[in-house]
């Protein structure tokens, strides 16, 4: 069990370091702006939280006094709170709303570190084992202690979590929209941390023993911080992710278009702009251009079959039962396809033929549509032929 509670502990720790260097290499760029220097304040919080807590992993006292660096973990711990709370007021609310709320915040932070440093000295905190602090041990200060520290904990979490669904839903920003998501899952994943300890406390104070179950606050604070780092960190590599993530859906899209394309280009090689294999590189340089291409030339192969596609045929195999009308469809054209090029290569034409008919039974109306209905022709096509 302390294996996994070290383990938890450092994904925390190295996730808040992480995002704090990450955010430092665009100081001086982005200093001046008010919003950065609240991040980066926060990120500092953050990572003086953990700080603290490997200084108590490490020893009963700091500087000379007991259990003060467990203090100072819980201190820090309500300053990241704020500060979190804060960078959201930043990136939602206007200039001075965004003021006034933040120094409503900075109070209620100043009264709850004031709070929890007198009941940690009124409990005897320097001269009590620092196990007291994982459970309580049924000190009725200690508990006190223990439980006004989850609450400092749970409320921004609350606060933060109904504000970032209005706010999301608000900004035009893609970017600002993901990170206020996922500051919206880091909010809920905290607060079950903080119902998982509230219940180690608890069980503890009343004799009980969960045995495994017990760690489960330390996977969720691990979860919830890890979430927590990216979220604040997401403007800078999210709209690269979103690039790459894109990119990914446009390879995957134009390599599964490539066996229906190659039969087409063996029936008709006029479709091909260019001869397969002239540039290589710049299937991967341009890989919107090559998928543009590909899709004009499967469709211009597509319709140079007309006259061999036979409409009668409603093809042998198909996709499993309870499928889509789309997929079926997909499958139906595919089975076609594969019969009319058989049909031209021996030459010879079905009576009922899509002689000189367009695309009017299935006609997207933007690009992505286009792509999504050939993959699945082609995927069809795919299957089809490996079955027969």
């Amino acid at each position: 069990m302390n294996t996994i509670r070290t383990l938890c502990f450092v994904i925390a720790a190295l996730s808040s370091y992480a995002a704090l260097v990450y955010r430092l290499t665009q100081a001086r760029r982005s200093w001046q702006d008010s919003a950065y220097r609240a991040l980066i304040t926060t990120l500092v919080l953050q990572c003086l939280t953990f700080t603290m807590g490997a200084v108590a992993m490490g020893g009963d006292s700091f500087l000379g006094v007991g259990n003060l660096a467990i203090l100072g973990m819980h201190l820090s711990a309500v300053a990241f709170c704020v500060s979190a709370q804060i960078i959201l007021l930043r990136w939602a609310a206007a200039d001075e709303d965004a003021r006034r709320k933040s120094r409503y915040w900075v109070i209620i932070g100043i009264a709850l570190n004031a709070a929890l440093t007198a009941l940690f000295f009124l409990a005897d905190g320097p001269g009590r084992p620092s196990s007291d602090f994982d459970t309580g041990s049924g000190q009725p200060l200690v508990l006190v202690y223990l439980l006004a520290f989850i609450v400092s904990q749970a409320v921004p979490c609350v606060t933060i979590f109904r504000q970032c669904g209005p706010y999301a839903r608000l900004t035009d920003n893609a970017s600002l929209r993901q990170a206020l998501r996922m500051l919206s899952v880091a909010a809920v994943v905290l607060f079950l941390y903080c119902s998982a300890r509230t219940v180690n406390i608890l069980t503890a104070a009343a004799g009980v023993d969960i045995g495994a179950w017990a760690l489960a606050s330390n996977v969720f604070s691990a979860t919830g911080i890890a979430i927590l780092s990216l979220s604040l960190t997401n403007s800078s590599w999210g709209p690269a992710a979103a690039r790459s993530l894109e990119w990914v859906r446009t390879y995957r899209s134009y390599r599964a278009l490539y066996p229906l394309w190659r039969d087409l280009y063996e029936s008709s090689p006029d479709i091909a702009l260019e001869p397969p294999g002239a540039s290589v590189s710049a299937s991967v340089s341009d890989l919107d251009y090559r998928l543009h291409r590909r899709v004009v030339e499967i469709r211009d192969g597509w319709r140079d079959l007309r006259p061999y596609i036979d409409r009668t045929d409603r093809g042998a195999g198909g996709p499993e039962p309870g499928a889509s009308e789309e997929s079926r469809q997909a499958f139906t054209e595919a089975a076609q396809l594969r019969r009319a090029l058989h049909a031209k290569r021996a030459g010879t034409m079905p009576h009922d033929n899509k002689d000189a008919g367009d695309f009017d039974d299935r006609d997207p109306d933007n690009f992505s549509a286009e792509v999504a209905w050939l993959t699945q022709v082609a995927s069809a096509y795919s299957k089809l032929g490996r079955a027969g």
